[in-house]
């Protein structure tokens, strides 16, 4: 970390406990989220996704921070519907809401290293070089993908050049669920499935994945969100935030190369 930088601990569900810390400061960057599908966290989704971020921008009005830019979500354009996607598009609602500027970016699924919990989408990557993926996905749709540093960097010229009040859709590039496993099998040396599931196996496995973990607890292995977004194509186009923040998306593969390697050298792979 740059010696520059002060570390200051906090939870959104107490900002009170570190509001002071933005004093003196010019600018926030909001990147902080629940992300998951786990059906037991909808309370703890709302309360850090959500009102979390209400507090956090009354905070910053009162610091008197002169601009926040918030990390939303490409899901908040109509891909998806789960408890998290419902909550990013809230959380823009909270912030766009206070009396504090504010720019909105966002990023559609970014990869790269460093994600260690992972995110439901650096779970892809992980469970595809330790080889649990063993089936191609069951429907024709797919995603956009981003270098996790693509999206660090259109934080900062956000910083700069965003406009007040606008939304900056973030992406790399849009790939079919079919060409992101053909990557990760070059990159891993993983064999690429063969078989493709039934989408309705796939479905009643996820229900079943579901109903496991409202009992226990936990993230489920087969969400059903995913299962259902299979079937869509949730492709993105950056070309706002490239005229007007002068957005550049450098190559998917080298940003999934370096999250297999990161994996790998970590030990979680």
């Amino acid at each position: 970390m740059d010696e520059r930088a002060e570390l200051v601990a906090g939870d959104l569900r107490n900002v009170g406990a570190f509001a002071r810390a933005l004093d003196g400061c010019r600018y926030a960057v909001h990147c902080a989220a629940l992300y998951t599908f786990a059906p037991r966290a909808s309370k703890d989704i709302a309360a850090v996704n959500v009102e979390g971020t209400s507090s956090l921008m009354l905070a910053a009005e009162l610091a008197g921070v002169e601009r926040v830019v918030l990390t939303s979500s490409s899901a908040t354009l109509g891909h998806a519907h789960s408890g998290y996607h419902r909550s990013k598009l809230d959380q823009e609602r909270a912030a766009f809401a206070s009396r504090i500027p504010v720019i909105a970016l966002l990023p559609t699924a970014p990869v790269g290293p460093g994600d260690w919990k992972p995110t439901p989408t650096g779970k892809l990557v992980l469970d595809f070089a330790r080889g649990k993926i063993v089936a191609k996905a069951p429907g024709t749709g797919g995603m956009n993908l981003v270098a996790v540093e693509d999206v660090a960097r259109a934080h900062v010229a956000a910083l700069d050049r965003g406009k007040i009040g606008e939304r900056y859709p973030i992406g790399g590039e849009n790939l079919s669920m079919d060409e992101i496993w053909q990557r990760l099998a070059e990159i891993t040396g993983r064999p690429m499935p063969k078989w493709r599931a039934p989408y309705g196996l796939a479905l009643g496995a996820a229900y079943f994945d579901e109903l496991r973990c409202r009992v226990v607890g936990g993230e489920p292995n087969v969400p059903v969100e995913g299962v259902r977004l299979s079937r869509e194509r949730m492709y993105t186009d950056s070309s706002k935030a490239q005229s007007e923040l002068g957005y550049r998306a450098t190559p998917v593969t080298m940003a999934l190369e370096r999250a297999v390697t990161w994996y790998r050298q970590t030990g979680r792979a």
